[in-house]
């Protein structure tokens, strides 16, 4: 089965309980006309691409994508070295690559889960985007128009896009508009008016910057770019490192800019919780600029993201399977991060009074020294397969309960309303606000006495969310003394450079000391979709046929209609025992008889002991 925005709803979210269920093809498909075979043949010259080589002396630069495959980094180097980080990214439609051969000539299916620039950059669709780029560039930059280019991407609104109408073999047949994002604009808080919409004192903010003094060196992903200083401010910060673009050594300091072209509503939530939280030594600091730029509606000075300090050493998702890889994984590193994340937990909920719900290893870098830093404090939460299932419930019941409220919501894969509306009752009961935060854009027009917006976990009492968090460091630990860049093979969303070669619970190098202690972290654990439906390369594949060639690999209507019937079984169950599980959680509570701690797992502060522990007798018998 194909990995597209459909698979979404039909495979890897609850709603597959509820899509409608595939018919089997009840015969073999017939062969195909001659006269239509010749008009999807690649020998026909109409279906053949005339390049995919990239320019000689390329306009645009694609730093990565996002969006399952239709949303590409997009950075214009004609402008030369002192480019603003406005954002002007490339949008594909999501109907743009239907037809299968331009798919697969283009590696729009591999581009739903790559993300990382130097793979990006190898797909196909990356290098048609770059032709097209710059045939739309030159032709823009003809005449009278050598300069009108320029002009508009600096006077374009924050995070305006490149629209590509539609994909063609021939890029001279690509229709491309550009979206001017003024209700972007209108989300922005003005600097004058941001400490008292995050409850702080205005000169306790840090220092604004004007966008137009920075210039951007690298978009790393959707909301972060490494970006310089126009001139050396007296700031703190001794990184340099080698410009991916030209070669040479920067010799100016370089920095992280957080910004973000939708969802602003987490921008503001993150800076919130970083100027509130007190710094400790595995947390990223306190953000050292505000970034701003004068709005064209209604004229405000809009602070569009902050800057925080840059960590050249990477993190501990690509680090952890390169030193497994090459015998490098030492035990004593191992032990040292792992106690690090643990206080740094332990201090984002006891010092900075909130709870982290984006417990993974994408978000933990490594320091100079190599110190754990913990980053991502936008509180969305992550994907149901890295959650508790304390948590995990409640989030079933917002996507359900959700469907019907999102805009651009497909007819063809909507729930019913009569499911939504039932979950939508799930979820009033345990808040009533909760709609209201669901669709509330602007971080100012939030309901009252809410400072984040992530529904399912603020369902949960404090003890309940550091539950949740201790079980999300148990899968962490796992990938930390197992080498991994993550707990499954083959994630749904996103494929890595070096991909997991074993799935959580299994262990093959944790010490035996440790394995109970993660597997106490993780108590009422459950089975997981992937345990019976995984990606193999750009599809989805019962786990069983995995390494088979069955026919049912060759009939792309019948490998479907199975993954779909799997998934709908699957979620099916799941949501009933979702379900079963709030219903006992709300009358327990109404008896005074739950216990907060449902599933009996170890406090944060038992879990740096038991770790702290071990260090000290593992030093001992060195």
């Amino acid at each position: 089965m194909k990995l597209t925005s459909a698979s979404i709803h039909n495979v890897i979210h609850p709603t597959a309980a509820f899509s409608p269920s595939v018919p089997k093809p009840s015969s073999p498909p017939s062969a195909e006309p001659e006269s239509q075979s010749w008009l999807h043949s690649q020998l026909n010259p109409k279906n053949r691409i005339d390049s995919l080589e990239p320019p000689a002396n390329p306009l645009w630069r694609i730093d990565g994508c996002t969006g399952q495959g239709t949303q590409f980094y997009a950075l214009p180097l004609f402008l030369g070295d002192h480019v603003p980080p406005l954002r002007f990214d490339v949008f594909l439609p999501q109907e743009a690559g239907n037809c299968q051969l331009l798919r697969d000539l283009l590696d729009l299916d591999a581009a739903f889960h790559t993300k990382d620039a130097i793979r990006v950059q190898r797909l196909g669709i990356s290098r048609h985007i770059l032709r097209t780029l710059q045939s739309w560039t030159q032709s823009s930059q003809q005449g009278d128009n050598k300069h009108r280019f320029a002009e508009m991407y600096m006077n374009l609104p924050f995070g305006s896009r490149i629209i590509f109408e539609n994909l063609e073999f021939d890029i001279r047949n690509i229709k491309i508009t550009v979206a001017q994002t003024f209700h972007l604009e209108g989300q922005l808080l003005g600097l004058s008016k941001l400490g008292a919409q995050l409850g702080l004192p205005q000169d306790s903010l840090p220092e604004p910057i004007d966008i137009f003094r920075l210039r951007i060196v690298r978009q790393l992903t959707e909301s972060v770019c490494l970006v310089r200083m126009g001139d050396d401010d007296n700031d703190d910060g001794k990184a340099t490192a080698t410009d991916a673009a030209n070669g040479t050594e920067a010799k100016e300091k370089l920095w992280i800019l957080k910004a973000l072209t939708s969802g602003t509503k987490y921008l503001y939530t993150e800076l919130r919780n970083l100027l509130h939280m007190p710094p400790h030594p595995h947390v990223i600091s306190r953000p050292v600029r505000l970034v701003t730029k004068q709005c064209q509606f209604g004229g405000k000075n809009a602070v569009v993201g902050f800057m925080i300090p840059y960590h050249p050493a990477g993190g501990l998702r690509d680090t952890l399977p390169l030193l497994r890889i090459h015998g490098q994984l030492a035990l004593k590193d191992q032990l040292k991060w792992a106690i690090q994340l643990a206080q740094g937990l332990l201090h984002i909920s006891e010092q900075g009074q909130m709870y982290y719900p984006d417990l993974r290893l994408d978000n933990i870098l490594l320091s100079e020294a190599g110190d754990v830093i913990m980053v991502d404090f936008e509180q969305r939460g992550l994907w149901c397969e890295f959650g508790a299932p304390e948590v995990n419930a409640l989030e079933y019941m917002r996507i359900l309960a959700s469907d019907s409220l999102l805009e651009d919501n497909d007819p063809d894969l909507s729930t019913p309303e009569d499911v939504t509306e039932k979950y939508a009752a799930f979820l009033a009961r345990e808040m009533p606000d909760w709609e209201a935060l669901e669709t509330c854009e602007n971080y100012s027009q939030r309901p009252e006495s809410y400072t984040s917006f992530n529904i399912a976990w603020l369902c949960l009492s404090k003890t309940e969310q550091e539950a949740v968090v201790v079980y999300m460091l148990g899968r962490v630990l796992w990938c930390i003394f197992e080498g991994q860049s993550g707990p499954d093979k083959a994630a749904f969303w996103q494929s890595y450079a070096h991909e997991p070669d074993l799935q959580f619970p299994e262990m093959r190098y944790t010490p035996a000391e440790l394995r109970g202690l993660m597997n106490e972290c993780t108590k009422g654990r459950r089975e997981i979709l992937s345990s019976l439906v995984t990606r193999r390369g750009s599809k989805l594949v019962l786990l069983r046929e995995k390494d088979t060639q069955g026919s049912a690999a060759d009939d792309e209507e019948e490998a479907e209609s199975q993954v779909r019937q799997v998934a709908k079984d699957w979620w099916t169950a799941e949501v009933k025992a979702a379900e079963d599980f709030l219903q006992m959680r709300h009358e327990m509570k109404e008896r005074g008889k739950w216990d907060e701690n449902y599933f009996g797992r170890p406090s944060l502060r038992e879990v740096i002991d038991r770790l702290e522990d071990f260090q000290r007798r593992s030093v001992c018998h060195e």
